[in-house]
């Protein structure tokens, strides 16, 4: 197991230089002046040539993204074109509410869908399997930045109530912190719910039909323990992978729900440096959200492992 999670870190290496690469190149072909875009209409030749000079947009691409990835190297991600301030810190302190939102949507999301697919799997066929899969079918289709605006709308019309703007830590108020993230998480969680609840249902139904649970019945097994026990810890590795990539997904899709309930969060980050052309913070902060993300999946992959110990990782 070792060698195997060094093997896989050893892999990620390249990844995440072929993720620069793209992440690097994406950001220049977008058409319009850099410079102009940030200095505004009025800015004079001599500005535009000397924030061109600052940040070494009039050297060569091969060169810029040298200079930037051997600052990425060694912990210096740069300057915001627009503040001055350092994308880094900026990337860390905003990471920590986009972590939390993902975590909680994540819990939200793992109490309302294991259950239910393991309800529907058990009941298969009839009126509560029926109304599992047309929830789960209702969440799957909508998007969760229309879901989000409808319960806005519902909570503000008929119950008079706006969710708290802007961010409290969880340590500083606890109660405050989960008051504010509560909606957003919920919104997400829902969504990410609808598909893991299929894929439960799906998975726990497969392993019902094995051999081993007719074994385990056969032996007087109690149902709760032959669903528990025995089914769903054999159907949760195809869940699992679900997971590990709605988190990371997550991770980078939370950019519009931070908008809507103005959270200053990573994904809020990254959609105000998209618009205002900043580059390094659009850079650094992509960068970061896909180590998280394949971090995420390696941590997936080792939990296979102890699932499911006839995986052979050699």
């Amino acid at each position: 197991m070792t060698s195997y999670i060094i093997r896989r870190l050893l892999m990620l290496v390249p990844v995440l230089f072929g993720v620069s690469i793209f992440i690097f190149l994406m950001m220049r072909v977008v058409p319009g002046d850099v410079a102009q875009t940030i200095l505004g209409t009025d800015a004079t030749p001599e500005a535009l040539e000397a924030l061109r000079n600052q940040f070494g947009l009039n050297e060569s691409y091969f060169k810029q993204y040298v200079n930037w990835i051997g600052g990425v190297l060694t912990g210096d991600f740069g300057e915001s074109m627009r503040n001055g301030r350092e994308v880094l810190p900026e990337i860390v302190n905003r990471f920590k509410l986009t972590f939390e939102l993902t975590i909680l949507a994540a819990i939200i999301s793992w109490i309302i869908s294991i259950p239910l697919g393991v309800l529907a799997a058990v009941k298969r066929n009839s009126a509560t399997d029926l109304t599992i899969r047309t929830i789960s079918l209702f969440g799957v289709s909508i998007p969760n930045f229309a879901f989000a605006t409808v319960l806005l709308l519902v909570l503000a019309l008929y119950f008079n109530y706006s969710p708290p703007i802007g961010y409290v830590s969880f340590f500083a108020d606890p109660l405050k912190n989960l008051e504010i993230m509560f909606l957003p998480a919920l919104v997400l969680g829902m969504t990410m719910a609808a598909a893991v609840m299929r894929m439960t249902r799906s998975s726990v139904l497969e392993v019902l039909r094995q051999d081993f649970v007719r074994t385990v019945r056969a032996k007087g097994a109690k149902e709760r323990i032959t669903i528990f026990n025995h089914a769903l810890r054999n159907a949760l590795i195809p869940i699992l992978t679900i997971i590990g990539m709605q988190i990371g997904t997550l991770l980078g899709g939370a950019v519009i729900i931070e908008q809507i309930f103005s959270l200053p969060g990573l994904g809020q980050y990254v959609l105000t440096g998209i618009t205002q052309r900043d580059l390094t913070v659009v850079q650094g902060s992509v960068l970061f959200i896909s180590f998280v993300f394949v971090m995420i999946n390696l941590i997936v992959d080792i939990l296979y492992a102890y699932l499911d110990p006839r995986i052979n990782y050699k």
